[in-house]
């Protein structure tokens, strides 16, 4: 998966997906994307696939988007070039690019386990939205960050954090882009529960859900994704509107000014709405 993510399947079918990124805290450029969406697609059709453990390296499991992509934004009319030409196709099912790293992970036949550490943020957040099950280090700290930047998540983080937080409190995280540590996250429903060593944890759990009989744990998972609010008819509806939405955003002077305040830490000033 180049220099972005390794995959590495045991004799007893758990894949371990590792972010492999660190001196930028597995942040979230092109060739990361990339690696993400073909490991996705690798994994996908893996012989004998019983589990997967999902995990970065280093100090956090992903900081989110990089930085050099933020600044790029910076300019207004290079931000807006063509946002609606790369958000709108549906080039991974009923997701464009972006989406399939997070949505993807739902789409997998076996469960996905995510270990998380450091943070979450933004990007890496939905990242971590799409796995099954989310373990926590103590200490993590996770946000819906993509309005500091004037945004809005649109890597399938609204499908995906409808079916796991309660409407007022998702709608809070979104507005306000704030941060919440472990245990605030496990309490909204961003996670499933804090472990000294949730990479320990995580493989564990992987190595018994692999000795359950893989045709029900797929059919498990295949009844829970129906089940799931967000993975329904809806769900493609939603994920079209985050691209359109943040394909109007994107490159917008509010958005432009969002993201020089950020970088220049100040305030931004943004002007009266008519």
């Amino acid at each position: 998966m180049n220099d972005r993510v390794r995959i590495e399947i045991d004799q007893h079918g758990v894949a371990e997906v590792t972010l492999v990124r660190a001196d930028k805290m597995n942040a979230l450029d092109a060739a990361m994307f990339m690696a993400l969406q073909a490991a996705i697609r690798q994994l996908e059709v893996a012989p004998n696939l019983r589990a997967v453990v999902l995990h970065g390296e280093g100090k956090a499991f992903c900081a989110g988007l990089d930085m050099g992509r933020f600044a790029g934004m910076a300019n207004a009319s290079e931000g807006a070039a063509k946002a609606e030409d790369r958000l709108l196709p549906r080039t991974h099912g009923i997701s464009n690019g972006p989406q399939f790293v997070g949505m993807g992970w739902r789409s997998l036949p076996v469960p996905v386990i995510a270990a998380v550490h450091g943070v979450a943020l933004g990007g890496g957040l939905q990242v971590a939205l799409g796995a099954d099950v989310r373990l926590l280090a103590p200490g993590t700290k996770m946000s819906v960050m993509e309005l500091k930047w004037g945004l809005v998540p649109d890597m399938a983080g609204m499908a995906l954090l409808r079916g796991l937080v309660r409407d007022d409190h998702a709608r809070e995280l979104i507005y306000t882009a704030r941060v919440v540590e472990a245990e605030e996250a496990v309490a909204l429903g961003l996670a499933t529960r804090i472990c000294a060593d949730p990479l320990q944890a995580a493989r564990e759990l992987a190595h018994a859900i692999a000795q359950r009989s893989p045709s029900a744990i797929r059919a498990a998972k295949r009844l829970m994704n129906q089940a799931s609010r967000s993975v329904d008819d809806t769900a493609a509806a939603l994920l079209m509107a985050e691209s359109q939405e943040q394909a109007q955003l994107i490159g917008s002077a509010e958005q432009a000014e969002a993201v020089k305040a950020n970088l220049e830490k100040r305030a931004p000033a943004f002007e009266v709405l008519r």
